[in-house]
């Protein structure tokens, strides 16, 4: 980069600190998104000072980074959060690696494996090399007469003088307001020697976390994407077509045999199961987290004899297609199965996080099956590894946007309704309360629309009350948090709770025991949830 040396490591440096200012002992929030967006802008600035421009081909995945990073304060679901953070922080890196050639949409599953090993790479070595660099140029360059250096002494004198000026109006000032006392005492505090470990761990990683922005920003001006080839796969393959062939017979012929018994014993109704000992809801609880996996794994295997197996003529070609095709159709069958399994469960005992992430994943893997196989046939097998990428983004997008706790109340609830419509006279509540108390606080707004609701039952509304009493209680330590933690969930989950205070303060809290008596007279513990 030709940029100025000084300028750019100072960026870097403060981009580094503001990573301690937006994140220490700060819980995630806006914080996220703010600093995603400093990183982008401050890259870019900093190339496009240099002549290099943001490739138009890569300037779409600014898209996706935006909305995900928005989501980490938007939704506060833990997994929805992670996969938000992880998809932004791998959507950065390839725009990392396609800034200037931005033939990211060419990749192939090696490209973005070794893209990724050059950029930490960079981020290694690149800056010993600017700097390596940087220090060669004063001798290759005429000397800059009209350039003073820098003398450090007169800003010490004026320091020395205003330190005892500035202790005597900061007495006086403390004096006269409280407040302001208290904020200078925890500035001076700052300086307690008793922090000093505390101080420097924090400069060792906003150092280390500068270097590693001066790589990345770095390795960006130098993107070219000058490696990507249509021509030559990176792996030449070795595979014989009959080896090859034994392996995907057998394993269809092995999938063969499980959809038969799908499609007798499943398909076929609750009767054929009952043949076999198994009631209906044991035989739809098992086996559809097992079947997900086979769905993934034949998935790896398609991939993978792909890549290495030698097909030397047409009908070889066609004859490997054929077969792959035949063992993604049996795969979506298993899918199919696994689903409705699924379905049935969540019937038999409402939804749950890792239900509802099962249920979301099913879809895109089935969708990622028939893709890989259509691209197969095709003879495009580079546009695998953008399929690929694709259906994660997608799958992530699914979970913000389906609101996964607020999700898991509303069925859990709507199926309690439907329950009390089909047996009102036994008045039983199946409704599991209680696992709400686990959910974050996208699942507030939900339960008090619950509460508010006129079809509901009475027992079930006042367990609904019981469990926002605790949710409230539990949310109490929240209202003090730095505005670097700001979340739009926090945000609504205290507006809807304001909302119905009034429904609310009937019910009391026992703190000592952490249980809820509801107007009923019932005790609810806030204690009895369990996780996933």
């Amino acid at each position: 980069m030709k940029t100025n040396p000084n300028r750019f490591w100072t960026v870097v440096i403060l981009l580094g600190w503001a990573f301690d200012f937006l994140f220490w002992k700060k819980p995630i929030g806006i914080n996220f998104a703010i600093y995603a967006t400093l990183c982008l802008l401050t890259g870019m600035l900093l190339l496009r000072a240099d002549g290099l421009r943001l490739s138009r081909r890569s300037g779409p995945l600014l898209f996706p980074i935006a909305f995900l990073a928005a989501m980490t304060f938007i939704r506060l679901e833990p997994m929805t959060v992670f996969l938000s953070v992880a998809m932004t922080l791998f959507l950065m890196g390839v725009l990392a690696l396609a800034y200037l050639g931005g033939q990211w949409a060419r990749y192939a599953m090696f490209d973005y494996a070794f893209g990724y090993l050059r950029l930490f790479g960079s981020m290694i070595a690149r800056p010993l090399g600017f700097a390596a660099e940087v220090r060669r140029l004063p001798a290759e360059q005429p000397s800059l007469g009209e350039t003073r250096r820098f003398n450090i002494w007169p800003v010490v004198r004026g320091i020395v003088i205003a330190l005892p000026i500035i202790a005597i109006f900061a007495s006086l000032l403390s004096s006269a307001d409280l407040i302001f006392a208290k904020r200078l005492e925890d500035f001076v505090d700052l300086f307690n020697i008793d922090n000093l470990p505390e101080y420097i761990f924090r400069l060792v990683y906003i150092l280390v976390l500068a270097y590693a922005l001066a790589g990345a920003f770095l390795h960006a001006a130098q993107s070219t994407d000058e490696k990507i080839s249509d021509e030559k796969p990176f792996v030449s393959p070795f595979l014989g077509y009959t080896e090859s062939m034994i392996v995907l017979g057998s394993v269809a012929i092995l999938f063969i045999a499980f959809v038969m018994v799908q499609f007798q014993y499943f398909f076929g109704g609750q009767s054929n199961i009952s043949i076999e000992g198994y009631t209906f809801s044991e035989y739809a609880r098992k086996g559809f987290g097992e079947l997900v996996m086979v769905a993934f794994f034949c998935l790896l295997l398609l991939l993978g004899l792909g890549a290495i197996t030698r097909r030397e003529t047409e009908n070889q070609r066609r004859v490997f297609s054929i077969l792959g095709v035949g063992l993604v159709g049996l795969v979506i069958v298993m899918l199919v199965s696994a689903f409705q399994r699924l379905v049935l469960y969540e019937a038999a005992y409402g939804f749950s996080r890792l239900r509802a992430y099962t249920h979301v994943f099913m879809i895109w893997l089935g969708l990622l099956l028939i893709v890989v196989v259509v691209l197969e046939m095709l003879r495009r097998e580079r546009g695998i590894g953008l399929a690929m990428v694709l259906t994660a983004l997608g799958f992530v997008i699914s979970l913000s946007a389906l609101n996964v706790d607020a999700f898991i109340v509303k069925q859990n609830v709507q199926r309690e309704i439907r329950g009390q419509a089909e047996t009102p006279t036994t008045g039983r509540v199946d409704l599991d309360v209680n696992y709400f108390l686990g959910l974050s606080d996208d699942a507030v707004p939900a339960l008090v629309d619950a509460l508010n609701s006129k079809s509901l039952p009475g027992p079930v509304k006042e367990k609904i009350g019981a469990a926002l009493i605790c949710i409230r209680y539990t949310r109490l330590g929240e209202s003090h948090l730095p505005w670097q933690s700001f979340h739009f969930s926090r945000f609504y989950a205290g507006r809807a709770l304001a909302s119905v205070k009034k429904d609310l303060d009937s019910y009391e809290m026992v703190e000592t025991d952490m249980k809820v008596k509801t107007p009923g007279g019932e005790e609810f513990s806030c204690w009895q949830y369990y996780s996933d």
